[in-house]
């Protein structure tokens, strides 16, 4: 367990984790929508996209998922891997990395440190396991106000991409 945040607890997830973790990525589309970000993750719920429950189920299954809680309802997911999704145009760190594939947060929870305190328990985990990189890809626009949550969080920008028209930014951060 994590503590670092008050009143967050960060905790391994599971396969019963795959239903509450879709529920925050629906929810995130339609709080992205309301503000009027519709490129980020498209206008469909992540539950309604060719995939997206079976990539949830993946991640469950094939990587280290994370589930933060708020007094003990799941308010927030993290899922590390070895390196980027294949299905990126990025290519892996020439050194041992994890790569946060998953950061979700519940919205109606903002504010409350929960991006931040998975932020921080993935770095324990990457120490933990005696790796010194943490990798992770955003979205770039909008501002690039998700690089900026990143850069708060200790990241830093290493290389742009397009993955089709999607501008997407790397960023690393050192935790050894």
């Amino acid at each position: 367990m994590n503590d670092t945040t008050p009143g967050i607890q960060v905790r391994p997830g599971s396969p019963a984790d795959a239903p509450a973790i879709l529920a925050m990525l629906d929810s995130a589309v339609v709080w992205m929508n309301a503000r009027g970000n519709t490129e980020q993750w498209g206008t469909t719920p992540y539950s309604r996209k060719p995939g997206g429950v079976a990539r949830v189920e993946r991640y469950t299954t094939e990587n280290a998922p994370y589930i933060a809680e708020w007094d003990g309802a799941p308010v927030g997911a993290l899922v590390l891997d070895s390196g980027p999704s294949p299905q990126m145009p990025i290519a892996p760190a020439e050194e041992p990395e994890r790569y946060i594939r998953l950061l979700v947060s519940d919205r109606r929870h903002a504010g409350l440190g929960i991006g931040a305190a998975l932020l921080a328990h993935a770095a324990e985990e990457t120490r933990r396991v005696g790796v010194d990189l943490l990798r992770v890809d955003c979205w770039a626009g909008g501002g690039g106000e998700l690089v900026a949550f990143y850069e708060r969080n200790g990241f830093t920008p290493t290389e742009s991409f397009l993955s089709g028209a999607w501008p997407g930014q790397v960023l690393a951060r050192r935790v050894g």
